[in-house]
């Protein structure tokens, strides 16, 4: 915006909020990321402060970080523990982003629901958190007895 006010440079801005997909960092921090991650390594999908309400991942649909788990523990290990904490001070109860400036002005919407992308990210996490105990098996396999 600085460019915007300062020398007229025509911007955009985008708002990115809890997206999800593969080729993410791993520990970035958002829910989805956290989930995944969580579920493979076998640790407790982690839900903050549940009883607040449903929040939004990046599309008009709303989904409660409970709904959201679920998902991921139906894709993921079925098995997986959903242990719940307190809410962080900090933690916004509700995310909804209003998404009509962008489908009106630059014609975007999401086009691919939880269900078929969430499995993409899944794939790609998975090679990714488990690659260090790979590399370290193949390091052995190359040595000499």
């Amino acid at each position: 915006m600085d460019y915007h006010r300062g020398a007229g440079v025509e911007v955009k801005i985008a708002r990115i909020f809890n997206t999800y997909g593969p080729r993410m960092c791993i520990d970035d921090g958002r829910v989805v990321s956290n989930f995944v991650a969580q579920a493979l390594r076998k640790e407790p999908l982690t839900v903050y402060g549940e009883h607040i309400g449903p929040f939004n991942l990046g599309n008009p649909g709303e989904f409660t970080m409970l709904e959201l788990a679920e998902v991921v523990q139906e894709t993921i290990d079925p098995n997986a523990m959903i242990e719940f904490r307190p809410n962080t001070e900090d933690d916004p109860h509700k995310r909804k982003p209003d998404i009509t400036r962008a489908k009106e002005l630059l014609g975007w919407e999401p086009k691919v629901s939880l269900r078929k992308g969430l499995p993409l990210m899944v794939s790609d996490f998975r090679q990714r958190v488990f690659s260090d105990h790979k590399e370290g098996s193949n390091a052995n396999n190359g040595s000499s007895s």
